[in-house]
């Protein structure tokens, strides 16, 4: 992935952020200069992942494969240092590009559309051996509401709604067509995507950058070692 395709998505999402008022804090905001200076008051920074993530999952296509987001806040299951047991994301993903199927072995999460369009959450089950199971009804919860439907529905997110997404649930995300781009938040139990997804076909979750031009914010796998 083109560092400027990187620097163009963190101002995209930077201005859907402004408009929808999610308002995101300090570290955000930090340029690659401070970075460099940064002492060891931002540990919790950069050992947690928080900040910006900008991916197209190794594929090169981020139009088509793509996702845009922001970890606010996270704790770690592998560190007493961080004993927060939940996480917030916000997630911004335009019409036309694809989130890919996924699931997650630890976190269980809700997923909230915050603004702008409609998102559509594919969902499956999983089988015992981890592979997609393409037969059985998925039982579904979206604010408040327990429903049934078969393997492979699209749940539909309009601005206000959310689901909650149970460990081992398989989903995926796209934008309803005509409905324009979508800034979802996520919060869940501690974040760790450098262990905690299953992508169903295998891909990885984080670019290879080609350097084309500055960057204008690090990516949260970026940050320089204390100073």
């Amino acid at each position: 992935m083109k560092r400027s395709e990187i620097n163009k998505a963190l101002r995209e999402m930077e201005s859907m952020c402004r408009h929808y008022h999610c308002f995101l804090p300090p570290f955000c905001s930090l340029t690659p200069a401070q970075w460099q200076s940064m002492g060891h008051e931002y540990d919790e920074v950069r050992e947690c992942m928080l900040g910006w993530d900008i991916t197209d999952y190794g594929m090169g296509d981020f139009d088509k494969l793509g996702f845009s987001l922001v970890t606010i806040r996270n704790g770690s299951r592998r560190s007493e240092k961080y004993p927060k047991v939940y996480a917030e994301k916000l997630l911004y993903l335009k019409e036309g590009q694809y989130a890919p199927n996924h699931f997650h072995w630890y976190k269980t999460e809700d997923i909230i559309n915050r603004g702008g369009g409609n998102v559509l959450i594919r969902v499956y089950n999983s089988l015992p051996d981890e592979e997609i199971d393409f037969t059985s009804d998925v039982t579904v919860h979206t604010d408040g509401l327990e429903r049934t439907v078969p393997a492979g529905t699209q749940i539909r997110l309009t601005p206000g709604e959310s689901i909650f997404i149970p460990r081992r649930l398989y989903h995926d995300f796209t934008v309803e067509k005509g409905s324009g781009a979508v800034l979802l938040g996520e919060v869940s139990q501690c974040n760790d995507d450098e262990r905690d997804n299953r992508f169903q076909p295998p891909m990885g979750r984080f670019p290879q950058i080609e350097e084309d031009e500055p960057p204008y914010r690090l990516l949260c796998t970026e940050y320089p070692k204390a100073k």
